[in-house]
């Protein structure tokens, strides 16, 4: 409601048990870390943080705790079934899950509304990407084409999307905007990419009987689906079937995370209109109510549950369920994700024999230098074959950019790690790792800085992480 001239609006009073200074006090603390969890690099800073915390505490003295803490042995029991694995495995297999989940929603919009549903907009990032994943995965294999790292070829192939455009972010206006929607589209099928190499080659023996608890916890969030019923609390018992039969099938459980991801609609069942119309409707009903006499508050629930259904519905539950889920990840997941995985003991890294030394050099020449060959090389073959266009205000300067920032690929990378590489050698991917992420972010950093210096800042609007429906808007700029 806005004021009128030389009015202003003033805050609603505290609800009635709310005791003032308590209230004061916590909005004082809250409003500071508000502003922080909006700003678009954040997650990438918490990222990076955890993951010193990390590295620091591993390297510490208490170095024997960080080990005994993800080794902790928890219990789960139902019905005399007892289940028990470590924080490690929970945090990888379980939490990670709902990490796919988000990404299997912003793959699914991609796909139907977003920049991957025309093979026009999409020809340049999936060139660049296939080029991110291949290079990188072949200079792994010339280190380690016959040694025992030689499975790790996928780790050097990911892309971490939130701290990639986190440090793009960094650059400010200083490049295009339409760089960030290109780097997070490019993500994106790296990611899908990432996801069909976990489960086709990190994945363990496939047990064939536990396939009929993956078909049923399917068939049953689809039947929900056709029940019409909308995607919230009903559909975690099958996700939690579909997790469990993942696990026993022997392809790793957090691909059911993307599995449901793709099942989410992403067409609203209000839709603007219909909210507009619902909410009139409810309105209505509600002062009909308050206005007749000896009403109850009981009276008033239903049109309340008409207002909650029109303002649930007036948004695709992927974009709604992708909303509510993306501060518990960003904030929540993946920084202790890299807390339980970015604790690299040096005492345990030892380069000097040939196998830990060859998968370090495979894993970080493969993100510092594969990544930014691959990404910029398709993209320019595209180009020239006439298959893709480069978009308005991009040159191949800002590619650079993108392709150096590719090159970031921490979260997903040192998951793959674990899965691709024997004990003694995790610590040397993981290693590998970390070395180029950080020399990945310098160097998207220094040609940003140095592009901008050549040619001036550029004021541009800068684009969230979470607008991905925006990306549309980039391919339809034009060609230059």
């Amino acid at each position: 409601m806005s004021s009128t001239p030389g009015q202003q609006d003033t805050p609603p009073p505290p609800p009635p048990e709310a005791w003032d200074p308590a209230r004061r006090l916590a909005q004082r603390v809250a409003q500071p870390l508000e502003r922080f969890m909006h700003v678009e690099a954040s997650s990438g800073i918490v990222l990076l943080f955890t993951a010193v915390i990390a590295l620091l505490w591993a390297n510490s003295p208490w170095a024997l705790t960080y080990e005994q803490l993800w080794h902790t042995p928890i219990t789960i029991g139902v019905a005399g079934r007892v289940f028990e694995r470590d924080l490690h495995f929970w945090i990888n297999d379980f939490l990670m899950a709902i990490f796919f989940f988000v990404v299997g929603l912003e793959i699914k919009r991609e796909l139907v509304e977003g920049a991957l549903s025309d093979r026009k907009r999409a020809a340049l990032p999936l060139a660049a990407a296939l080029g991110g994943m291949l290079v990188p995965a072949i200079i792994f294999l010339a280190f380690n084409f016959s040694g025992p790292g030689r499975s790790g070829w996928g780790v050097p192939m990911a892309t971490d999307i939130a701290f990639a455009v986190g440090i793009i972010t960094l650059l400010g206006t200083r490049i295009p905007a339409t760089l960030r929607v290109l780097l997070l589209a490019l993500a994106i099928i790296d990611d899908i990419g990432a996801i069909l190499v976990i489960a086709l080659f990190y994945s363990s023996s496939i047990q064939l009987g536990a396939l009929v608890w993956v078909v049923g916890g399917i068939v049953a969030f689809l039947a929900l689906l056709r029940l019409g019923v909308r995607p919230g609390l009903f559909y975690i018992l099958p996700g939690i079937v579909i997790w469990a039969g993942m696990l026993q099938l022997g392809v790793h459980p957090t691909i059911a995370g993307i599995i449901m991801g793709l099942m989410v609609p992403v067409k609203p069942w209000y839709g603007e209109q219909g909210f507009i119309k619902a909410a009139r409707n409810a309105l209505d009903d509600f002062q009909s109510r308050v206005s007749r006499h000896g009403h109850s508050e009981s009276d008033l629930l239903e049109p309340l549950g008409q207002m909650a259904r029109a303002r649930r519905e007036a948004i695709s539950p992927a974009k709604r369920i992708q909303a509510a889920l993306h501060p518990w990840v960003a904030f929540g997941i993946m920084p202790l994700f890299a807390l339980a995985n970015a604790g690299v003991s040096l005492d345990g890294v030892h380069l000097n024999d040939t196998a830990s030394f060859t998968v370090f050099a495979g894993v970080m020449l493969g993100l510092v230098v594969g990544k930014p060959l691959g990404i910029v090389g398709l993209s320019w073959i595209a180009v020239r074959l006439g298959l893709a266009t480069l978009p308005q205000g991009v040159s191949w300067g800002g590619m650079c950019v993108v392709g150096a920032a590719g090159g970031i690929g921490f979260t997903m990378a040192i998951f793959i790690g674990e899965l691709a590489f024997a004990d003694t050698l995790v610590g040397a991917g993981k290693l590998g790792v970390l070395v180029g992420t950080a020399a990945a972010s310098a160097l998207a950093l220094g040609i940003g800085l140095s592009i901008s210096s050549r040619k001036g800042p550029r004021r541009t609007q800068a684009i969230k992480l979470s607008d991905v429906e925006s990306s549309a808007e980039f391919w339809t700029t034009g060609g230059s």
